[in-house]
């Protein structure tokens, strides 16, 4: 408590310092992994599976690599063996890359009136996947012309089968809704679901240039095997 001579005494306020939220969201690295069992991918991007926590770090310096825990929230956590100054890196790359890349609403027309040929609702729709992956939320229309607005209920089940055709990257943000001649409705992008498949198209991409790759070292021990197979192939000279 500190005192002044000329007016009542002043309590001195103890500062409060919030947590930094960057030490809560540090990536454990090596040593600092304080959990085991832990699920184990290694240097090739191959599931080990669930091993002890000190194995694994042997294997990361066998390997000249680091054990990094990319997901602490799973049971038991996941980590990867792998270059830990080269993922940072990337990993502050993309974080720069989100934050500047800023979200839009995009319209998607499915036609001018309810006359739309299936391959053009198609062509729509793939577009409108397109913004969802991107991250963008989609606004789907569905315009009415003359004695069309007397069958209604033929646009919402439209609007029906566009929510089934897109469910597995998108959720309903507003449901459909009549407006003058137009039913609207707005999807977004459900962060998870995009995710996951991004993940699975990057996987499988990843085994197609590994392929390309184990193709392409095949292809010299098969040339250099010809002339071998010619030799041996070759006729006797006739005898005399």
């Amino acid at each position: 408590m500190l005192r002044n001579p000329d007016r009542s005494p002043v309590i001195a306020r103890r500062r409060f310092f919030r947590p930094n939220e960057n030490i809560r969201k540090q990536t454990r690295v090596n040593d600092q992994i304080r959990k085991s069992p832990i699920r184990l991918i290694d240097e090739n991007e191959n599931m080990v599976g669930v091993v002890d926590t000190r194995d694994a770090l042997q294997r990361a310096e066998a390997a000249g690599l680091d054990l990094v825990e990319v997901s602490p929230d799973s049971d038991p956590p996941v980590c990867r063996i792998l270059d830990f100054g080269k993922y940072r890196y990337e990993q502050s790359k993309k974080e720069r890359a989100s934050r500047t890349k800023t979200a839009e609403q995009k319209e998607v027309r499915l036609g001018r009136s309810m006359k739309i040929d299936p391959h053009d609702i198609g062509i729509r729709l793939a577009q409108a996947r397109k913004f969802l992956m991107d991250g963008h939320k989609v606004q789907i229309v569905q315009n009415f012309r003359g004695r069309e607005m007397a069958h209604k209920e033929r646009g919402y089940e439209r609007m029906k089968d566009v929510i089934a055709e897109l469910e597995d990257i998108a959720r309903v943000d507003m449901p459909p809704k009549m407006a003058g001649r137009r039913i609207t409705m707005i999807l977004s992008p459900d962060k998870n679901k995009v995710d996951r498949i991004k993940a699975a198209l990057e996987q499988e991409q990843k085994q197609k240039q590994k392929a390309a790759e184990a193709k392409t070292e095949e292809a010299p021990a098969e040339v250099a095997s010809s002339p071998a197979e010619a030799s041996s192939t070759q006729a006797p000279p006739a005898s005399e």
